[in-house]
């Protein structure tokens, strides 16, 4: 799978809510009420990144969670990246007490 051209990520990232370019990755803080929900949310993402083999990068701070999604194999951001931040968000939109989210 190709890296996707600057011009054709900063396309892409335009359909995506505060995902922001980060190197050669993508990242979004999410800020949940409480850590319970924090990890809630990196526990609901097993699934979909079981299904799709592709999966982020993590970082938990009490109850903020940093997603960075990357082709490692491929040196940079793909459509793997941008389906998996999609994924991200919806899964994100179906937890109750989502308080905000941003890109830092």
């Amino acid at each position: 799978m190709a890296v996707l051209t600057p011009a054709d990520l900063t396309e892409k990232l335009k359909g995506l809510e505060a995902w922001t370019v980060a190197g050669t990755a993508i990242r979004k803080e999410f800020v949940f009420q409480d850590f319970p929900e924090a990890v809630l949310f990196v526990s609901a993402l097993v699934p979909g990144a079981e299904d799709s083999d592709h999966h982020p990068d993590i970082e938990i701070h009490y109850k903020k969670v940093v997603l960075s999604y990357s082709t490692h194999s491929e040196g940079g951001v793909t459509e793997k990246d941008i389906d998996g931040a999609a994924m991200a968000d919806a899964v994100a939109a179906t937890l109750p007490h989502l308080e905000e989210f941003g890109d830092g």
